[in-house]
C-alpha cells in the first residue's frame, strides 16, 4: 500500500513538471512571431537571435567539424532537413561572430544521403522531379563548407561520378573520411 501513494505522488509531480516545461516551450506570453537571421547561408537554416546566453561559440577559437549527413528528405521534392540543420550550424557560427577563417566544416553525404548530391538530370531520372537540394548545397559550398560524397554509397546506389553535382567532391569512403578528419582534430557531428 505504501508503494501506491508514492507512485500517485510521482505521477502528480510528473504532470506538474510536464505542464511547467510545456509552458516554457510554448509559453504564455511568448511572442507571436519569431525573428530569423541568415548571416551566412541566405534563406536556409535560420537562427533565432539570443544575445545573452551563457554558452556560445568563442570568436577567438578555431572550429573544425566533420558532419556525417545520413538523413534524407521526407520526400524527393523536399529539401533534406539534415542540410537545413547544416546551414543552421554555419549560420549559428556566423551569428556568434566567429570569423569565416576560424570555421572549418566538412560535410560527408553518407549512405542514402548521397542521393542529395545528384545533378538535376540524375535526380529527375531517379525521382521524376528536380533536385530541391542543389541551391542549398551551392550556398553551403559558397559559405565555405567542404561537401563530400561517399563513393562506396555511390557504388551501392549504382551512381557514376558524372551524376554528382559540381559543388560536391567524390571521396573514397565516409568511413575513412571520419578517421582522416578525426586524426586532423575535427569534432564529429551526425545529422
Amino acid at each position: 500500500m505504501k508503494v501506491r501513494p508514492l507512485f500517485v505522488t510521482m505521477l502528480g509531480l510528473g504532470a506538474v513538471v510536464v505542464t511547467c516545461c510545456g509552458a516554457l516551450a510554448y509559453g504564455a506570453g511568448a511572442p507571436a512571431t519569431t525573428t530569423w537571421l541568415y548571416p551566412a547561408v541566405e534563406g536556409y537554416g535560420g537562427v533565432h537571435p539570443r544575445p545573452n546566453v551563457p554558452i556560445r561559440p568563442d570568436p577567438a577559437a578555431q572550429y573544425k567539424i566533420v558532419v556525417d549527413v545520413v538523413h534524407t528528405s521526407a520526400g524527393p521534392a523536399k529539401i533534406a532537413n539534415s542540410l537545413i540543420r547544416l546551414a543552421r550550424l554555419v549560420n549559428l557560427m556566423a551569428y556568434s561572430a566567429v570569423p569565416h577563417d576560424h570555421i572549418h566544416i566538412v560535410a560527408v553525404l553518407d549512405e542514402r544521403a548521397g542521393l542529395l548530391a545528384l545533378t538535376n538530370a540524375a535526380y529527375r531520372q531517379r525521382f521524376k522531379v528536380d533536385n530541391p537540394n542543389l541551391v542549398l548545397l551551392h550556398r553551403l559550398k559558397a559559405a565555405g563548407v567542404d561537401l563530400l560524397v561517399c563513393s562506396q554509397a555511390m557504388a551501392e546506389a549504382g551512381l557514376a561520378d558524372s551524376a554528382i553535382a559540381p559543388d560536391v567532391t567524390v571521396t573514397l569512403s565516409a568511413l575513412t573520411d571520419f578517421v582522416v578528419f578525426g586524426e586532423r582534430g575535427y569534432s564529429y557531428l551526425r545529422l
